[in-house]
């Protein structure tokens, strides 16, 4: 089976309100089998004629259909809530290697 990775570039608008996210979904990620391989950490863009990434945070699950399962969870939803109403982002689900 192929691992799914979740990557998200996020601008967080309220600092505040968005470490409550923080500090809510890391257990949620990991009843779904997912681990954090970046969270925001620095980086060097090398080259963004396609995209200027602001902050970066790259998950990897099992499976494609466990990374969409987490985002589709119950569990999730009143997290995400949370995520929503402070930072803006770009998700999506890649199927890996």
């Amino acid at each position: 089976m192929k691992p799914g990775y979740l990557l998200l570039d996020t601008v967080i608008d309220d600092p505040e309100g968005y470490e409550d996210y923080k500090a809510q979904v890391v257990p949620i990620v990991e009843s779904f089998g997912g681990e954090y391989l970046i969270r925001g950490g620095d980086m060097t863009v090398e080259q963004d004629e396609l995209w200027q990434p602001n902050r970066i945070v790259l998950l990897r699950f099992p499976s494609v259909a466990q990374a969409q399962a987490f985002l589709n969870s119950e569990a999730y939803a009143p997290i995400k809530a949370v995520r929503l109403a402070n930072s803006r982002a770009t998700a999506m689900v890649i199927e890996g290697l």
